[in-house]
């Protein structure tokens, strides 16, 4: 009878050092991370006034530096499709999902095979009031472009970021410069 108390509590203990070896390997073989980003910037000018430059769901190439076109099949309804030509070459095509005047916002998905490293990717734009000026978020979410275990440097989940922060922070800065004219 002595003896099986010790054998269950041996039992527990190498199940516990074997679980306790696994995991820090299940931790590492995991697959991508929904990656986000964030950016903002203030112009000094009324938030109508930002809002009527990129209302429009094609205008992205009125604003963004890295656009050469951006035409939307069907505007600012829901499901209007809009393929951005890049200057640099390539292109993106992405879909309008929400359009929303009153809030000053839209938000939209990008279909997966674009020339970022990014997939499954979503973003919204939105303008909003700040004292006068014009506060302008553009906020999105996305996966790295490899979905497998140990993507290439071009990419993993840092290429993912620097490509969409590149994007958001020359799209905004443009837009300021546009709009203050400085």
């Amino acid at each position: 009878m002595t003896r099986r108390p010790f054998t269950r509590h041996l039992v527990a203990l190498l199940g516990a050092t074997a679980l306790a070896t696994a995991l820090p390997l299940t931790a590492q073989a995991h697959g991508p991370t929904r990656q986000k980003v964030t950016e903002t910037v203030t112009i000094d000018a009324p938030a109508a006034t930002v809002w009527a430059r990129i209302r429009d769901f094609g205008a992205l190439k009125d604003w963004h530096p890295a656009v050469a076109d951006s035409p939307a099949s069907q505007g600012n309804t829901v499901g209007s499709v809009r393929l951005v030509q890049l200057k640099g070459g390539g292109a993106l095509t992405e879909t309008l999902e929400g359009h929303d005047e009153a809030q000053r916002k839209y938000n939209y998905r990008l279909k997966d095979g674009s020339p970022l490293p990014v997939t499954n990717y979503t973003s919204t734009i939105r303008v909003t009031d700040s004292g006068g000026k014009a506060q302008v978020e553009w906020r999105g979410a996305f996966y790295r472009g490899y979905p497998n275990n140990g993507p290439p440097p071009d990419q993993n989940e840092r290429a993912a970021l620097r490509a969409i922060t590149g994007v958001y922070q020359s799209g905004l800065a443009n837009l300021k410069q546009l709009v203050e004219g400085k």
